[in-house]
């Protein structure tokens, strides 16, 4: 599982074309609501090892959270081949994550 949150974000066109399961989780280092995410999420990661996890530092003027319309954070976009099949924002349990974990991952 990442630790940090990338600086350096992918471009939407790159991430269109990802083949497989990818979880794009958005959010800051910095912010409460994402650091109280982060067991929930691991729990949840920890039966999808073929699911490409990539935390993206958001905020204002950043074109991959502006193109998937992030407002609050974290937002956690499930892709399946680059196209997003389930969405949570602010995700209190590790259930509703592994729920859309296991729509996008066909292990």
């Amino acid at each position: 599982m990442e630790t940090a949150y990338l600086d350096n974000e992918p471009s939407r066109a790159e991430v269109d074309t990802w083949s497989g399961p990818a979880l794009l989780e958005f959010g800051t280092d910095w912010c409460g609501w994402c650091r109280g995410a982060q067991p929930r999420i691991a729990q949840a990661l920890a039966g999808h090892p073929s699911v490409r996890h990539v935390k993206v530092e958001d905020g204002p003027g950043r074109p991959l959270g502006r193109s998937f319309r992030v407002k609050l954070w974290p937002t956690l976009v499930f892709l399946r081949d680059g196209r997003e099949v389930a969405r949570l924002v602010r995700p209190q349990d590790a259930q509703a994550i592994a729920e859309a974990l296991v729509a996008i991952d066909a292990n």
